[in-house]
C-alpha cells in the first residue's frame, strides 16, 4: 500500500471519483487509489480544505457526487429501458444538488430524477434514495421491495441493518460508505469491485 502524504486538491468533482474508480485494478493501483480517495474524502467538493459540515451545501454535493458513482459502478440484469430513475423519496434534503445528475450517462442510459413520497411507486425506480425523514420507516418500506433489482441507498444511522445497499455517513467532516452486499447479490444488481474497495464496512 503507498503512503499518501500531505497534498492538494483544485476542483475535485464528480468526474474525478468517475476516473478514479476506472483506474486499472492491480496492486499498484489499488494503493493509488486509496490514497486519492482519501483526498477527496478528506477535501470534499468542489472547494480545497472545506470540511463537511453536517447540514451544508457541501454535504450534499459531496453525496450527490457519490451518489452518481454507486450509479455508474452499478450493473443491472436485463434491459430496463433507455433511462435510470432516481428516485428521492421523503423530504429533499439535496435540492438543485440532486438535479444536477438529470440526464447523466450512467450504464449507457441516462439518469432522470424523480421525487416521490408515493410508495406505490417505487417499483417504478432503479435506484432510491431514502431521506433521513423516512429512517423510521425504512423496514417496512424495503419489505415492499422484495430481492427487486433497485439499489437502494441512505444516509441515515443503522440504514444498513434495515436492509439498505449502501449508506453514507459524516464522520469528522467526511462522507464514508458501507455497502450491505448480501442484499445487493439477492436483488441480482452487480457492484464493480473497485467500488467495494473504498467502503469502509461491505456487510456479506
Amino acid at each position: 500500500m503507498l503512503a499518501c502524504s500531505g497534498a492538494s486538491s483544485e476542483n475535485v468533482s464528480m468526474h474525478f471519483l468517475h476516473w478514479l474508480l476506472r483506474l486499472p485494478d492491480s496492486r499498484v493501483t489499488r494503493g493509488i487509489r486509496a490514497c486519492l480517495f482519501a483526498l477527496f474524502l478528506g477535501y470534499g467538493l468542489p472547494a480545497a480544505h472545506s470540511p463537511v459540515y453536517a447540514g451544508g451545501v457541501l454535504e450534499y454535493q459531496v453525496k450527490a457526487a457519490f451518489i452518481y458513482n454507486f450509479i455508474a459502478f452499478t450493473q443491472w440484469p436485463g434491459t430496463t429501458g433507455p433511462t435510470i430513475n432516481l428516485c428521492v423519496y421523503g423530504e429533499d434534503y439535496f435540492g438543485s444538488e440532486i438535479d444536477k445528475l438529470q440526464s447523466k450517462p450512467a450504464d449507457k442510459r441516462l439518469i432522470k430524477v424523480v421525487r416521490t413520497t408515493v410508495p406505490e411507486k417505487l417499483a417504478d425506480c432503479q435506484v432510491i434514495i431514502f431521506s433521513k425523514s423516512v429512517s423510521g420507516s425504512l423496514s417496512s418500506l424495503l419489505s415492499n421491495l422484495p430481492n427487486q433489482p433497485i439499489l437502494t441507498l441512505a444516509d441515515s444511522p443503522n440504514a444498513i441493518s434495515h436492509g439498505i445497499m449502501i449508506n453514507m455517513s459524516l464522520v469528522n467532516e467526511k462522507i464514508i460508505f458501507e455497502i450491505n452486499l448480501g442484499i445487493v447479490r439477492k436483488s441480482g444488481l452487480d457492484i464493480s469491485s473497485k467500488l467495494l474497495q473504498l467502503a469502509t464496512k461491505v456487510h456479506q
